[in-house]
């Protein structure tokens, strides 16, 4: 069967398609037919080499992803979550060697599989796996109590925009800062106060809370350019394991998504959310298996807004 991988680090052009052989689902697994895998930055760090800053032991070679929709076309002994043969699904892939997202084919732990939202195709319900856990694991690092302030980094891409939707689901006041093109997407996306991006963002969130906010999620990368927007006691979440320097006893935390893997109610909290229109899915555009090197240096380029899926159907 097909999937996208690379043999060597490198740019987009080090993207190949692969022939790999075909899997069966073993005990507890179920294996899915993929017709959609989403592209994530954390593909680009994993085919640029950088990972090997994070996973020293990364071996090659390596087909990267890690979201998926399909449909379920084996079913293991003792799959005991209801999702059955046929049934439309999602799931987040954790990559190791071969078994990345960007395949026909994968078999995963039946807790790594949920069904997939109502009413949305495959490319739509791919970009929703990851990138909604890594909001949600955020959150809850985060632990702010209803009617607490939480600022938005990067609040336009794919895991700021679901901070922001899951956020006032969860009952807090949203600031996310914005270019002059993003702020209707934001407005749409529920941010309650919109700041101008820019090297002034703790000045800027302080002119509307002059304390601070409870919570910063830093989808950005800001990192130490945004902790004096937090209060005294506030907490801190990074995406790309920032950790600040002690002070003022804030709680600094990284965002690991690898924490909520295989979480089959965390995951189908959040497909319902999407079902109940708390939370909407995005896409930027799709490409064939052919062209993933497309999809990467467009996200490589920056300002895409939602995910380019790959589509195998």
């Amino acid at each position: 069967m097909r999937a996208v991988g690379f043999k060597n680090f490198g740019g987009p052009e080090v993207l190949e398609v692969m022939d790999i052989p075909e899997i069966s689902a073993g005990k507890g697994e179920i294996r899915i037919k993929n017709y959609a895998s989403a592209v994530n930055p954390t593909d680009i760090v994993s085919r640029s080499g950088l990972i090997k800053q994070f996973i020293k032991d990364f071996s090659l070679p390596c087909v990267p992803g890690m979201d998926i929709a399909g449909v379920v076309d084996q079913v293991g002994d003792g799959v005991e979550t209801g999702i059955k043969k046929g049934d439309k699904v999602i799931a987040m892939v954790m990559p190791n060697k071969l078994h990345g997202a960007y395949r026909e084919q994968l078999v995963l732990d039946q807790n790594a599989v949920v069904k997939a939202p109502e009413g949305y195709s495959y490319i739509e319900a791919a970009t929703l796996p990851m990138n909604g856990l890594t909001a949600r694991l955020s959150l809850d690092l985060l632990n702010l109590e209803k009617g607490k302030t939480i600022a938005v980094t990067g609040g336009p891409g794919a895991y700021g925009g679901y901070v922001i939707q899951l956020a006032k689901a969860d009952g807090l006041t949203v600031v996310a800062d914005s270019n002059p093109a993003d702020v209707k997407l934001l407005t749409e996306l529920g941010a309650d106060h919109i700041i101008p991006r820019g090297n002034n963002f703790v000045e800027e969130v302080r002119k509307i809370f002059s304390d601070g906010v409870d919570g910063i999620a830093d989808g950005a990368l800001l990192n130490e350019k945004a902790i004096d927007a937090l209060k005294d006691n506030g907490s801190f979440t990074s995406v790309r394991n920032f950790i600040g320097k002690p002070q003022r006893n804030i709680n600094f935390s990284a965002t690991w998504v690898s924490e909520y893997n295989c979480d089959f109610k965390k995951l189908d909290t959040i497909r319902k959310q999407v079902d109940n229109g708390l939370v909407s899915l995005r896409v930027a555009d799709t490409v064939t298996p052919d062209n993933v090197a497309e999809a990467h240096q467009r996200l490589d380029a920056g300002g895409t807004r939602g995910r380019m899926v790959i589509d195998w159907q």
